[in-house]
């Protein structure tokens, strides 16, 4: 089932220390305080164009099965359209398993994997877990003693933190939750509606 969100400044100016206060840039507008957050935090996955003229936030858990579906439209849509930008945010709302696959996946990208680990564990069978992403990081070819560093380093910290405080701030009910201008849906949407979701984006910040 899908609903979608409105997002507004109403809606997103909550108890997150970095952007309280913000005043939004349109009528009912997103404070652009949060935008940045939810768009250019440096420890966040960008895939597609890193410079782009819009930019889709796809928030997911490795053991949501509706993410699971996401992988190929999302895919497929990053292929088509080269101005998107597309940022992954690991919101490990299933529990332990789910955080620690997280944490995997995130220490991939220090070693510029993180697609290949990314999808790696959604085509893996049964439940995602720390160990079942150490798979998928050993099968795209990781060091893995690098990569049990960077597991405890700072950025993977950070992200699944601001993850948590981001969809509350917006309002998110689960996942996968997906976030282009002012506006988001949750749930499984397909290639058409991705697109239809970028395109308004697109209408309403003005870009071509």
């Amino acid at each position: 089932m899908q609903r979608r969100l409105f997002l507004t400044a109403g809606s997103a100016m909550l108890t997150l220390p970095m952007i309280a206060g913000a005043q939004p840039a349109r009528d009912n507008a997103m404070p652009e305080e949060l935008r940045q957050a939810l768009e250019r935090d440096p420890t966040a996955p960008v895939l597609g164009n890193p410079d782009g003229n819009i930019t889709l936030t796809e928030f997911f858990d490795y053991n949501c099965p509706f993410c699971a579906q996401m992988v190929e439209p999302m895919h497929r849509l990053i292929l088509e359209d080269p101005q998107l930008r597309v940022v992954f945010r690991e919101w490990p709302t299933f529990g332990p398993d789910s955080e620690a696959a997280a944490r995997v996946s995130l220490a991939s990208l220090q070693q510029g994997r993180y697609w290949q680990v990314h999808t790696g564990l959604f085509r893996m069978r049964g439940r995602a877990t720390g160990e079942t992403a150490r798979r998928a990081a050993r099968e795209a070819g990781l060091d893995m003693d690098r990569l049990e560093r960077d597991i405890l380093s700072d950025p993977v910290e950070r992200h699944i933190t601001m993850s948590f405080l981001l969809s509350d701030h917006v309002g998110l009910v689960g996942t996968p939750s997906f976030i282009a201008g002012d506006e988001g849906a949750f749930g499984g949407l397909t290639l058409e509606e991705l697109r239809g979701l970028v395109a308004r984006a697109r209408q309403t910040m003005g870009v071509g």
